[in-house]
Order: C-alpha cells, then structure tokens, then sequence
C-alpha cells in the first residue's frame, strides 16, 4: 500500500496561521517549532458529503494535546472551525476528501529547543486534500510485527497526539524492507499495542477485542467502531492481547480517519481465516458508513 498523488491536488490553496496560500508558495520558517523538533499537533478529518466528520471530536484533541504540550497560545474552536471551512471551500472539496490538521508552537526568535524562545504565537496549517480511503478495503492489508515497540506513558505518551512520529515511521520502514502494508507495534510488555497508523481489533469465537489504549492513542474511529458494536450487540472487550491471538483470530482489521475499517488478510505470514459469510467486520463497516452519512458538520 502506497499513496498517490492526485490531480485534483496540483493546484490546492493551504491555510496557514491566518490565511491561504497556493500549494506552491504554502510554507512555513525554518524557526518553526514542527522543523526544530518536531514540536506540533496533528488531527486527522474526513469528509463526507459536505460535512465534516466528527469534527467537534477532532478539535477537542487537538487543543488537549496542545494544552499537554504546554502551547501558550492556542486558537479558539471557532478559528480552528472556520480555517477549516475556508480551506474547504477554496478547494472546492466536498467529499472524498481528507484534511491534516497541524498546529505547531509557531516561530521560534533563534534556534533551540526551549518554548520560551516562541514569541510568534502558534501556526495553524490546514492542508486538505482530494483523497479517498488509502487502504484495500476490498482485499484487506498485509501486516508484519516491528521490531520497535510503540511508546508507553514512561516516555512519550501516545495519548498525546504530537507531530514526532519517528517511532511509527521506522515500523513503517520495517514494513516496506518487509513487503507489508503496515506494521503492528507492540508495548514494552510485549503485547499488542496498534500498527504504525492505525488501532487494530480481531475477532475470536464472536467477540470483538481491542487493544487497551496503554501505548497507543485511542482513536476517534475506534471510539465509533466500540459504539456501533455495543448497539448492533456484538460483545466487545479491551484487553492486553498477544500477537499469538492476532495470528489465530477469525477476523482482523484496522481502524483510522485515514483507512475506515480494513480487513487484515496475514499477519508475519500467517492467514487471517474468515470463518463465517457475513463477517463482524463488515456489520460494523456497514453502520460505520451509515453513521458517515447521518452525523458531521455541515460545511458552510
């Protein structure tokens, strides 16, 4: 799995701080803190038929891992909201569209790591782009297991959904070296914690299990997929799983903004087995575009 680029994106128009530019000329200092050390903020949003999808969700993230990481200066729902809808517009996307929203500690008055040296005030970047769901969802992923685990709360906590992702791009490496879609991570114990972009859920015996969300970032997706399970009366629990129980699941897929619910096909070589015609996956992939196309925030 590789994304491509789109035609649709050649000419986009991206917000930055306080207004938009052509993709061309989009750019921010090299004194930014998201250059210095990767010190920023990111959501992920899609859209869906002229709305946004859970974007009260994602803002509320976004500010709360900004607040964490100590931000002195962090924009208003309302700035965030209409930034968003401004970008939207000018692009003239309205559906199959993905937004990365990244807020950074902004400028920096020298190089260095101390925040004190951001006088500027944050950067708000919007970059919206045409963009449809980037995994196969008609034929599922390959995934391997990487050899670097996910980070746990005694060192960086993955509820903080920060913009230093070198943890999960060097699973991603390994995953490519691998020929694999994506890699599952695990936590310092050993146990599953999620892939390098997504959480995970398996299958066994009609229940649907998740990792506990100790080294990952408990997804938005996720939240919805624990929900509609619960309503459609699949039983779901959270517990510490093994990649020996992913191995012999009869179900397994990801969740993410990114990617919705894709079916996992093998895992290190291993076959995932669906033992059943009407999987539990796809009952929940199915409410899942239901509730896609009920809930969001119209774009206005």
């Amino acid at each position: 799995m590789q994304q491509k680029f789109y035609p649709q994106n050649e000419n986009i128009q991206v917000f930055i701080k306080d207004k938009l530019y052509p993709r061309s000329e989009a750019k921010i200092s090299v004194f930014d803190s998201a250059v210095q050390g990767g010190d920023a903020v990111w959501e992920g949003l899609r859209i869906y038929d002229g709305k946004v999808f859970c974007l009260n969700e994602h803002i509320n993230r976004l500010q709360a891992s900004a607040h964490t990481l100590a931000f002195a200066d962090i924009p208003s729902k309302e700035f965030v909201r209409d930034a968003i809808f401004q970008t939207l517009k000018a692009n003239n996307f309205y559906n199959d569209a993905h937004i990365r929203l990244t807020l950074t500690r902004g400028e920096k008055i020298t190089s260095g790591m101390d925040p004190r040296l951001n006088q500027f005030g944050s950067c708000l970047i919007v970059l919206a782009e045409y963009k449809p769901p980037v995994y196969d969802n008609a034929n599922g992923i390959k995934l391997i297991t990487s050899h670097t685990r996910r980070n746990s709360p005694m060192h960086l906590d993955s509820k903080i959904h920060h913009n230093n992702l070198l943890n999960n791009i060097l699973a991603k490496i390994e995953a490519n070296y691998c020929g694999a879609d994506d890699a599952i991570m695990l936590d310092n114990l050993g146990f599953v914690a999620e892939t390098n972009a997504c959480n995970i859920f398996m299958v066994k015996d009609g229940l649907l299990l998740t990792p506990n969300a100790d080294a990952c970032l408990p997804g938005i997706t996720r939240t919805n997929v624990i929900k509609l399970a619960q309503k459609l009366n699949i039983p779901v629990a959270l517990k510490n799983i093994s990649i020996a129980e992913f191995y012999n699941a009869d179900e397994v897929f990801t969740t993410g903004t990114m990617g919705e619910l894709t079916p996992v096909k093998e895992i290190d070589g291993r076959a995932i087995q669906n033992k059943s015609s009407s999987t539990i996956r796809e009952q929940l992939y199915k409410a899942y575009k239901e509730l896609t196309e009920k809930e969001g925030e119209k774009i206005v």
